[in-house]
């Protein structure tokens, strides 16, 4: 029974600039080490071959050494890796491609689709037929030759392409290197391999996206897998099985605080994440002097456990309660200044000004609670 590793969308060479030093480097060590659990995996599940559909890079522009590094990684799997270029590394004339060959860095056992044809893997029974993309975009389906390729008998049919299937991807999706959603039954395959959606998602029975194996965005679309493909025959229905790759998960929330009981729900699902996760969270709404100092402590608490977190809390108006500024003992002028800083909130010109205000109430507080701990000692 032939079975094959389908893969996409490494985007090796890819910048976390958004994500302090630390994190982002992690965050691209973690893309390598993907690519080596991809290799464990072909081998664990006795695969007779891996099928990357696009986008092994981030760039043309990427650096030798991760050239170098990305074939080095494939290193654990010694059957055959099928590569095909996608809209991120087209087989340009000059392209990262050459410059891999140039470098020596392709192994024997990887084959690189550069132009569009059928590679036949003869010990395998696999033929591969691939429609690389040789430019960023394009507006004719590039699959589309594969009703013409020929396999020989007794061979499964794979196709292999890079682009969006037409009428079945959500409405943002560039209208692009389209693809026939019917293309696998009009060209008689056993199977098309496809990239470019980051996540996975089956179109039909026979036509799938892997999605990228480790996610690198806030986007809730099964990211951070490979597909096992099982075909007993050809004509036979594939069995796919979805295999999970990534090792950081990406979380991004909203939420709006009114209440004490919001902020201990929003602190209640933090803590249930694990250490490996990547939050982008962002915070409305008001909460009091105390619920700040909750918040803040839970906050510090987690942007070390987690590989990273960043929160967003512009919009978070602190609103200090009748018991709030009884426990600071904020009489008097000290009063009235907590009263006007509170008011500023929202007030500004400026989300700065907003800013300024809602910090200078803060550390008004913190002050004011460091003298009152000062005093009681």
């Amino acid at each position: 029974m032939p079975k094959f590793l389908h893969t996409a969308d490494w985007q090796m060479g890819r910048a976390f600039t958004r994500f302090e030093t630390e994190d982002g480097a992690a965050l691209v060590e973690a893309r390598f080490e993907a690519v080596e659990t991809l290799a464990r995996l072909a081998n664990k599940h006795q695969c007779d071959a891996v099928l990357v559909a696009g986008d092994v890079f981030d760039a043309q522009t990427v650096s030798d050494r991760t050239i170098r590094r990305v074939f080095n990684a494939t290193q654990g799997f010694a059957g055959p890796w099928v590569m095909l270029p996608g809209n991120h590394d087209a087989a340009l004339a000059e392209s990262v491609w050459t410059r891999a060959q140039r470098l020596g860095a392709v192994p024997e056992n990887v084959h690189l689709a550069l132009q569009p044809g059928v590679i036949d893997l003869e010990p395998q029974n696999l033929s591969i037929l691939c429609a690389p993309l040789t430019q960023r975009h394009t507006y004719g389906d590039l699959t589309e030759p594969f009703s013409c390729y020929q396999s020989p008998e007794g061979f499964l049919r794979v196709g292999l392409a890079h682009g969006s299937v037409q009428g079945l991807l959500p409405d943002e999706i560039d209208s692009t290197n389209p693809i026939a959603p019917n293309r696998a039954e009009a060209s008689r395959l056993d199977y098309l391999a496809l990239g470019d959606w980051h996540g996975t998602k089956q179109i039909n029975e026979r036509t799938w996206y892997c999605g990228t194996p480790e996610p690198e965005r806030f986007r809730n679309n099964e990211a951070g897998n490979a597909l096992i493909v099982e075909v007993s025959e050809p004509g036979a229905t594939p069995k796919v099985s979805q295999l999970p790759t990534g090792r950081y998960q990406w979380h991004q929330w909203r939420a709006t605080l009114a209440v004490h009981s919001d902020l201990e729900q929003l602190l209640e699902r933090l803590n249930a994440l694990p250490d490996s996760a990547v939050v982008d969270l962002r915070l409305e709404g008001s909460v009091t002097l105390a619920g700040e100092e909750t918040l803040m402590r839970a906050l510090s608490v987690a942007e070390a456990r987690f590989r990273s977190l960043r929160c967003e809390r512009s919009g978070l108006q602190l609103s200090p309660t009748d018991e709030d500024i009884a426990t600071l003992k904020a009489d008097g002028y000290v009063g009235e200044v907590i009263e006007s800083l509170r008011l500023r909130q929202g007030q500004g010109q400026e989300i700065a000004e907003d800013d300024t205000a809602r910090d200078a109430l803060a550390i008004l507080a913190g002050l004011l609670r460091e003298r009152e701990q000062e005093a009681s000692q």
